[in-house]
């Protein structure tokens, strides 16, 4: 899996196309050929997957028991309005508007890497989730790593 690093400030023109910063689409191995896939957010931003790590993040939703109607409702609102995006000749990729008004994305935008994604949020949006970080980030860090096993097989 490949592990994207960076933070970008982007604009988008007024067709709303995105050009995807040098650094990143260096990162983005074989984007050319496969493309990328753009879809909702957990928050009210989008989310740029690989097409290899949106291929292996659907196989993994065909595991769950559609019988279930709460997995059909996780499956049936995760994939809501997922596109297929390609690189054009310009190194710009367009946004579906129907996702770019959801997120309440203006011109001014950030892409955010995730781990194997990138996150797409409003600038403004974007700057505002960091207002308290400075006291909440290492209590955050203690709930969620805290517990890790850092030492050998009993624990220690």
């Amino acid at each position: 899996m490949n592990q994207l690093i960076g933070e970008f400030d982007c604009k988008m023109d007024a067709k709303g196309r995105l050009m995807v910063p040098v650094l990143l689409k260096k990162q983005l191995l074989d984007v050319e050929r496969d493309g990328l896939v753009v879809n909702r957010g957990f928050e009210k931003n989008l989310v740029i997957y690989p097409k290899k790590v949106w291929d292996e993040t659907v196989a993994e939703l065909s595991k769950l028991n559609m019988f279930e109607k709460k997995n059909r409702e996780f499956v049936r609102a995760f994939q809501r309005g997922a596109m297929p995006l390609s690189l054009d000749a310009a190194g710009r990729v367009l946004l579906p508007k129907s996702l770019v008004e959801y997120a309440g994305i203006d011109a001014e935008l950030v892409l955010a890497c995730q781990l194997d994604k990138i996150e797409v949020w409003d600038k403004k949006v974007y700057d505002g989730l960091f207002d308290d970080v400075p006291e909440n980030f290492a209590a955050l860090a203690e709930e969620v790593m805290g517990n890790k096993n850092k030492g050998g097989a009993d624990g220690e």
